[in-house]
């Protein structure tokens, strides 16, 4: 009895270690992605033509860190493997178009944040909540798919861990994001604004 207790006490710290390690490479990736989601609100568009822009480059660097935890967080066979990424690859291409509406919205708002209208806050909600449906969408149409090439866990998992590395995402956008206010209400920013 006492040998089971002690293989277990084992086993639960060697899965902490690695939820411990697995938690480091998300929030590494947090980092990683915010950064590079800053150079996308804050530069011009590069030029098509030519070498990749140093824009490009840190997209394909923020689809690698992506890509690289997800694998760290999905046991897989090899024949899970072979079936998993190609579908995985289809889903963030469908994932990262919303991604570059996302971004136009933030760049948007953060452009007009100190000439917002109400019609402008209207439009801005309106595109918030079509971003996050569309994401919902897509999220739908790709469970049974997943579901057809890995078990319910598996799947399950997945949606779990991209479900965490998407809201570490949103969590340091929202921390960047200042509050919508009105042009006006630069006197009254003193008393209750932007306290988040």
């Amino acid at each position: 009895m006492g040998e089971h207790r002690a293989t277990a006490a084992l086993d639960y710290r060697e899965e902490t270690k690695l939820e411990m390690k697995r938690m480091k490479l998300a929030k590494y990736f947090a980092i990683a992605t915010l950064a590079c989601l800053f150079t996308l609100v804050t530069t011009l568009p590069a030029s098509a033509q030519g070498a990749p822009s140093q824009k490009q480059l840190n997209i394909a660097a923020m689809r690698a860190e992506r890509k690289a935890v997800v694998g760290a967080n999905m046991p897989m066979t090899k024949d899970e493997e072979t079936v998993f990424w190609p579908l995985y690859d289809a889903y963030e291409a469908q994932m990262d178009k919303i991604e570059e509406r996302h971004i136009k919205e933030v760049r948007e708002f953060v452009a007009s944040y100190n000439t917002l209208t109400d019609s402008d806050a209207t439009k801005k909600l309106d595109e918030v909540m079509s971003i996050q449906q569309a994401r919902l969408n897509v999220q739908k149409a790709y469970v049974p798919k997943f579901r057809a090439v890995l078990s319910s866990i598996q799947t399950t998992r997945f949606f779990q861990v991209d479900g965490k590395i998407r809201a570490l995402v949103q969590c340091q956008i929202a921390q960047m994001v200042p509050l919508a206010k009105a042009p006006q209400s630069s006197a009254q920013e003193g008393s209750g604004g932007n306290n988040l």
